[in-house]
């Protein structure tokens, strides 16, 4: 059996290692954009808004006494790389790409939503407001991608049908 207090410690890690993945994920993903620039800059605002949750999420982790998984910080990063490297490969990197976004914004709000639950039964509402400051910006980005996925979609296939331009990122 695990206290409250050990739960949100372990799943606090598991934040950690999800947002380094995420900053990996979108890293990769904005370097590879070249012909989709509304996107590219809202990754790139995202990019900061992922720092400033990883500082939220350290601070809570040392304020418990705790740190964060080596373990699965580099299972997180590998598999954006992974991610990033097969993503690179598709010819519709940019629409498979958003998909996957998108996809992965809706685990963080889960993710921040069971922190919130888990560190109001802990009784440390300083985790609970650094979780409610984060699950906004999360559910920001997946209603951002999820609403401009048809646009990307449509410039994707107007790019592909023309010989000229490049489509893929």
């Amino acid at each position: 059996m695990a206290t409250p207090q050990e739960n949100l410690l372990d799943w606090l890690r598991d934040a950690h290692a999800m947002e380094q993945q995420a900053e990996k994920m979108l890293k990769a993903q904005s370097e590879r954009l070249e012909h989709y620039p509304e996107l590219k800059a809202r990754i790139d605002q995202h990019i900061q808004e992922t720092l400033g949750q990883q500082n939220l999420i350290n601070e809570c982790l040392s304020r418990l006494g705790g740190s964060s998984s080596t373990i699965k910080d580099m299972t997180g990063k590998l598999m954006a790389f992974g991610q990033a490297v097969g993503g690179s490969m598709m010819s519709d990197e940019v629409v498979k790409g958003a998909m996957a976004g998108y996809v992965f914004e809706n685990v963080e709000v889960a993710t921040y939503t069971v922190l919130i639950a888990a560190a109001e039964a802990a009784g440390d509402t300083q985790t609970k407001t650094a979780c409610e400051q984060i699950l906004p910006q999360e559910e920001a980005m997946a209603k951002w991608l999820l609403e401009h996925l048809p646009e990307i979609t449509k410039a994707f296939v107007a790019r592909s049908d023309d010989p000229n331009l490049e489509a893929k990122k």
